[in-house]
């Protein structure tokens, strides 16, 4: 069984220097004392604040799953594919009629979106509502977009608004508030 502190510390050499040297000696500490939640959620915010390579993410991901925290689990492998992929920070404005249930915060879809291929053809990407309340038809909340295809969605920019279609008829509208590059590969 491995070992959470190994895979903590691992983590934390995979952030940057300099805020490594910053924050280092505090997730060194919690590890230390065997207080891997607390090392765990420094890193989270480390994560928050600088990107951070796939591999950091992975390393959560294990974490959390050996502590059986399944929720971050899955927080931490969706921020394992923005780090792949890259991503987009969005509003999604819901349409009534579009969609008969909520979206659920923090559970994964993969709707289609109309982002203005010269194909006409739809691309699709992971949908992520942030929060703790669901979305409702006819409501608006910021979510996070991870494109199955990244090389489709290389021309958007903030301000750009694609649409969100589950079937025939359009689901919702998000316009882009923010593009987020994929993280190198850690070397």
């Amino acid at each position: 069984m491995p070992d959470p502190a190994n895979l903590l510390l691992k983590a934390a050499r995979l952030c940057s220097a300099d805020v490594r040297t910053e924050f280092g000696a505090d997730v060194v500490g919690y590890v230390a004392h065997d207080e891997w939640e607390m090392a765990l959620v420094l890193l989270q915010e480390l994560g928050d604040v600088q990107p951070c390579p796939p591999a950091f993410w992975t390393l959560l991901a294990d974490v959390a799953r050996l502590l059986w925290l399944e929720s971050d689990v899955v927080w931490y492998e969706w921020r394992r594919s923005e780090a792949s992929a890259g991503a987009f920070l969005a509003e999604l404005s819901l349409h009534d009629g579009g969609r008969a249930t909520a979206i659920p915060p923090g559970r994964l879809l993969r709707p289609m979106w109309d982002i203005g291929l010269p194909t006409g053809e739809f691309a699709i990407a992971g949908l992520w509502v942030e929060g703790r309340v669901a979305l409702e038809p006819g409501r608006c909340a910021r979510v996070r977009l991870v494109p199955l295809t990244p090389e489709y969605w290389g021309h958007l920019v903030p301000g750009d608004v694609v649409t969100m279609h589950e079937t025939r008829v359009a689901a919702g509208s998000a316009r882009i508030v923010q593009v987020v590059p994929p993280v190198p590969m850690a070397s």
